[in-house]
């Protein structure tokens, strides 16, 4: 039983049918209305955009029984010999394997004579950039004087290393490498008319897989047909790609949120089992920190096949922006630098580190975290005593404490974290007036403070506007008292754990030293 792949069987038979490309479909669609058609066409772009597909089209086009149109009808003789690759007036030529001058001359010998059948002779020349320079001089001859029945569509992945000259004759369009999104959409369209069952989340692997490319993703496509029975499901997109599950992402994000080098570690080092591509990793996490961002900036974003909201709504409120924005630049840089490590596995772990180290000193927790303490170590445990109670803002005293009207706020997100870093200044009718720390004015957008805003007035029960302006020395906001409350409970429970009997005991029996950093606060 014959079987066509699916990139040669939804192969575009016109324009209509094309996916992107829509500034070269109007250039030549607007060509042949008009009747200024050129004689020689140059299409470059990367593997798999559509440029050979184009040419075709194009070649249906002008030889058309139905006369030129960028409408051909498909059904004709021209049309039918043309998609069955055996029309003897359209010539392809490999340039990859034609790359002696004699060739060349052998194949524009033929040039002057009329066509044999079509309106138009048109040659095809694919990757015409391997033409030797002998062969692009034969060839630029007839680009300067064309027969008026001969048309020449060139086609390459790298237009640097045509001659000027020959570029110079050729009307040139650069086809662009498509989205995954659109590429994901005609995966969705193609499945549903072969009535393979499929899952969403594992057409977005297979489209971002594709890297631009609908050929390599329809290729993509049937391999993965293959690989699931005959299904389109996520387990075995990953599997096949050889990407790691969602999950463990995800749980290296809200590692990354506790500040927890020695938990981060531990997560990291559990992926080995599943010998990851840590470049690929790497990839998802800052794929994944990128919808944080855009959930904490844009109230109305949604996610996507991947990412529910209601994850990335968690994962916004744990990580603070500048803290996202800190992660992703790292995570990008160290995927660039990770063929330098010594090898992979330790330089995905050295960037996931850096992630940590590079965080300011005085980067605000999201939550002050209750006392307790432990050692890494795993020696002892001791309860930490008094904890430290937020400063009350002096200038909030007429409406009360700013941190406890920000907690009955239905406020989520981003917008919660630009009031965090605010101070209450005063508020006067319908005007609430507030001090906004410096360090983050990159909080301050329309749509947070509109979000912001809308809290507060339903929380006063009528409409108000705020005015901002810069944070008045010594005041504090809230999420700087949480940070001083969670540095004054570390202290605390490092004191504690000082005083633990058993921490003394092998202190004055073994000479053992304390690392103050190994000791956190624990729920």
């Amino acid at each position: 039983m014959s079987y066509t792949a699916l990139a040669r069987k939804w192969r575009p038979k016109n324009f209509a049918e094309l996916v992107g490309q829509e500034h070269v479909r109007r250039a030549l669609v607007n060509a042949l209305g008009s009747g200024r058609v050129h004689h020689a066409f140059l299409f470059t772009g990367t593997r798999g955009v559509g440029k050979t597909t184009i040419a075709r089209i194009f070649a249906k086009c002008l030889n058309c029984e139905r006369g030129v149109t960028a409408e051909p009808d498909g059904t004709c003789a021209a049309c039918r010999e043309i998609d069955a690759g055996r029309f003897p007036d359209l010539i392809e030529v490999d340039a990859a394997s034609r790359t002696k001058v004699d060739d060349t001359r052998e194949l524009l010998d033929n040039v002057q004579y009329a066509p044999a059948r079509g309106r138009y002779k048109v040659y095809l020349i694919d990757e015409v950039h391997m033409l030797s320079a002998h062969s692009f001089n034969a060839l630029l001859k007839t680009l300067e004087e064309p027969p008026p029945h001969v048309k020449f569509l060139l086609a390459t992945t790298d237009p640097q290393k045509l001659p000027v000259t020959v570029l110079s004759r050729c009307l040139q369009f650069n086809l662009k490498r498509l989205p995954a999104a659109a590429i994901a959409a005609h995966m969705q369209h193609i499945l549903a008319a072969e009535g393979v069952p499929c899952e969403p989340a594992a057409i977005k692997l297979v489209a971002q897989a594709a890297d631009g490319s609908m050929r390599d993703g329809l290729s993509l496509l049937d391999q993965l047909i293959a690989f699931g029975g005959g299904q389109a499901n996520e387990a075995e997109a990953r599997a096949m790609l050889g990407t790691i599950a969602r999950d463990h992402v995800v749980r290296l994000a809200e590692t990354l949120a506790t500040h927890d080098s020695a938990a981060l570690l531990r997560c990291a080092q559990g992926l080995e089992e599943f010998a990851p591509d840590y470049a690929q990793v790497l990839d998802e996490l800052a794929a994944l920190l990128v919808r944080v961002a855009f959930r904490q900036s844009l109230a109305d974003y949604e996610g996507d096949e991947l990412y529910e909201p209601a994850l990335l709504e968690r994962l916004a409120q744990a990580l603070a922006p500048e803290d996202v924005q800190l992660y992703y630049q790292t995570a990008i840089i160290g995927r660039r630098d990770l063929p330098l490590a010594p090898d992979p596995r330790s330089g995905f772990e050295m960037t996931l580190l850096r992630m940590l180290a590079f965080r300011p000193a005085d980067a605000a927790p999201r939550a002050a975290a209750p006392a307790a303490a432990r050692a890494s170590g795993g020696v002892a445990t001791a309860a930490a005593t008094p904890k430290a109670a937020a400063a009350v803002p002096a200038s909030a005293a007429p409406e009360g404490d700013w941190a406890q009207i920000l907690a009955r706020l239905e406020l989520q997100g981003a917008a919660r974290q630009l009031a965090n870093h605010c101070v209450f200044l005063s508020r006067q009718g319908a005007v609430v007036r507030l001090a906004l720390d410096p360090k983050n004015q990159l909080l301050r957008t329309p749509a947070l403070e509109d979000r912001l805003a809308q809290a507060l007035g339903r929380h006063y029960g009528e409409s108000v506007r705020l005015e901002f302006q810069a944070v008045a020395p010594g005041a504090e906001t809230p999420a700087q008292a949480q940070r001083r409350a969670s540095d004054e409970e570390l202290a605390s429970a490092r004191r504690a754990f000082e005083e633990e009997p058993a921490v003394k005991g092998l202190r004055e029996r073994f000479g053992a030293t304390v690392l103050p950093d190994t000791v956190r606060p624990v729920k």
